[in-house]
């Protein structure tokens, strides 16, 4: 029997409209079953949006890999005692970020790297907010970089703006690097990454508006390089 967690039942053609979720209860008495073809269909779901996560807080691709397999084995080892207090997509994503940041304090002792590596001398200190200004030492605010068009040339240099994108992610302080990823790569809405975080709805904001602001940073001086 299959539970239809590859494919969701819509309603309508629109990703925007209501989906029918699969029914949670017999997923889980399904994986308490230690149901195959269930557990098989529930990793094909998450396992890149899990990925994206679990890379906000390791070092490189494989040290999440490795992350998302043991998450996976810790929902075989904790599915009898899950108490349904959350959803399972909740409470699955927790055990991840957990796994994740012991993971990411053991490869990473000093967390102070990843911000040295962003702040470092190959940036102009004056994109940077000086000292005694509210957020001193964030980026300055910038405008939005100018759309490109639609041409093979174009087509290109989105590809390209993928790959910046994707480094100034990788650049980004920890907390900013997930809540970006979460909330504009996998589309999390805001209770979700506060409630998986545990942080509030305000440092969320924060946490978002930062990270949005440094990727954009980079995207400008990308674009506005001669080269």
């Amino acid at each position: 029997m299959r539970y239809g967690l590859g494919e969701r039942g819509c309603t309508a053609t629109l990703r925007e409209m209501t989906c029918a979720p699969p029914d949670e209860a017999t997923l889980i008495a399904a994986l308490r079953a230690r149901d195959e073809v269930a557990f098989a269909e529930l990793v094909d779901r998450h396992t890149a949006s899990m990925l994206s996560v679990a890379r906000g807080y390791v070092p490189n691709a494989a040290i999440a890999e490795e992350v998302v397999q043991e998450t996976w084995i810790a929902l075989l080892k904790g599915i009898d005692a899950f108490e349904g207090r959350s959803s399972l997509r909740t409470w699955l994503f927790a055990v991840m970020i957990n796994i994740a940041k012991r993971r990411g304090v053991r490869e990473r002792r000093d967390a102070d790297v990843a911000i040295a590596a962003f702040t470092g001398g190959t940036v102009d200190p004056a994109r940077f907010r000086a000292a005694g200004q509210q957020w001193s030492g964030h980026w300055r605010e910038t405008e939005e970089p100018s759309p490109f068009p639609e041409t093979p040339e174009g087509s290109a240099l989105g590809a390209e703006l993928v790959t910046v994108t994707r480094r100034a992610l990788d650049d980004l302080p920890e907390r900013q690097r997930v809540v970006v990823t979460m909330r504009d790569m996998l589309g999390f809405d805001s209770a979700e990454v506060c409630e998986l975080l545990d942080i509030s709805v305000a440092n969320q904001r924060v946490l978002l508006h930062r990270g949005r602001a440094a990727v954009r940073a980079q995207l400008e001086d990308y674009l506005g390089d001669p080269r």
